[in-house]
């Protein structure tokens, strides 16, 4: 039997999750999370198999709580269960230590099939993400050209999406536990990669962004 512990931030998608999980002879959920916190609480004792994780939990980054969860639970697989754009997130999550990367969005033997690959000491990404990390890799197939979101550090894209959140630069710091002067200064490098000329831009596009990932989130709910 397979142990699965489910963190997300949406009651919903862990019960859907779970009652999937429930239907299958070999799998089953040891134990839920809502945030990193109370995961990593809870981690210890699970005694789980696979950990799947969201890339964003609030206000927290998925990305950062995969390092700690397999701090946590070094013998577990990690799957990141998300409905982020796996073009920008599954090789972060990757080399942050996940096993695999599955859009919440397919189909449900899809999840199945990925955690049965990452509870088998396996990778799984879709044949896409497969492709493209294999052209990376592969000198004769050259570099692919990256879109300038994929150009920001794990901390940057996350201070993204908390401007996109509606928070502001003090805000910010203190969920951050860093400076205002730092954050400042990702706000700078931030307008610099993805081009933009003010603070109000940046806003913005980080509204409009965080807008678009609620709204897939809420289709695929």
């Amino acid at each position: 039997m397979t142990r699965v512990f489910l963190i997300d931030d949406h009651p919903i998608v862990r019960h859907g999750i779970a009652q999937l999980l429930s239907a299958e002879s070999d799998l089953e959920v040891c134990g839920q999370a809502d945030d990193g916190r109370t995961a990593l609480d809870a981690i210890a004792t699970a005694s789980a198999d696979v950990i799947t994780v969201d890339v964003s939990l609030g206000t927290t980054s998925g990305i950062d709580l995969i390092g700690e969860l397999k701090q946590r639970a070094p013998l577990a697989g990690l799957l990141v269960v998300s409905m982020h754009d796996e073009r920008l997130y599954a090789e972060r999550s990757l080399r942050a230590g996940a096993s695999g990367y599955v859009m919440k969005h397919e189909a449900t033997s899809m999840i199945v099939r990925a955690i049965r690959t990452v509870a088998s000491g396996r990778i799984f990404v879709s044949d896409a993400i497969s492709l493209r990390l294999l052209r990376r890799w592969v000198a004769s197939g050259g570099p692919e050209q990256a879109s300038p979101l994929e150009t920001l550090s794990n901390r940057e894209l996350h201070v993204l999406e908390l401007i996109g959140r509606g928070l502001g630069t003090r805000e910010i710091a203190e969920l951050l536990h860093i400076s205002i002067k730092t954050v400042e200064s990702y706000r700078a490098r931030l307008k610099e990669k993805m081009d933009l000329r003010s603070g109000l831009e940046l806003t913005q596009f980080a509204i409009r962004w965080a807008a678009d990932g609620q709204k897939r989130d809420a289709d695929e709910r």
